[in-house]
């Protein structure tokens, strides 16, 4: 019985890894390629960019901690809901890069204030922390920021690349 259950697990960790080498494939979009639209699904754990209307790719993605329900108030866990924007990108944060996000937006600040809350911020699209480079495409499987859009590193550069100041993210549930 030990046997069976030892290969089993072999036999998931190898498919895990034959999955995760498949979404590694066409890791990069051709020269001059401009991601001008992203649209994530909480519920789904994905994100879809677009270029002129045209679905480029779907990331498998981490979110917040806490995710279901829309972000309300700091340090709650979630990842924001509505229609934000790209606002900011650093190339060295604790992160492997990352791209800022517009929250909190005027809505959201509104909310908070009424319930005598601050509404957080610092939401960002980033790599792994430095500490868990090593998980790679592991890290989608739990829900591990504090209401950020985790992927992989290789996938954080490929967004980096082709994301500008200025890009429409909608975050659904």
């Amino acid at each position: 019985m030990q046997k069976y259950i030892n290969r089993l697990v072999v036999l998931f960790f190898v498919a895990l890894i034959l999955v995760g080498f498949s979404k590694m494939s066409n890791l990069d979009f051709k020269k001059g390629t401009t991601i001008d639209y992203i649209e994530v699904y909480k519920d789904d754990r994905v994100m879809k960019v677009y270029s002129k209307g045209k679905l480029l790719k779907t990331y498998d993605i981490a979110l917040g901690f806490r995710p279901n329900g829309k972000k309300h108030f700091q340090g709650d866990g979630k990842t924001p809901e509505g229609v934000y924007y790209i606002n900011d990108k650093n190339p060295n944060s604790i992160a492997h890069k990352n791209l800022g996000i517009s929250y909190p937006n005027s809505e959201d600040i509104k909310y908070a204030r009424e319930n005598g809350m601050s509404p957080g911020g610092d939401i960002k699209i980033h790599g792994l922390m430095r500490r868990w480079e090593k998980f790679g495409l592991f890290h989608k499987y739990v829900d591990w920021t504090g209401g950020c859009i985790a992927v992989t590193n290789s996938e954080m550069d490929e967004l980096y690349k082709h994301v500008k100041i200025g890009t429409k993210i909608k975050i659904f549930e």
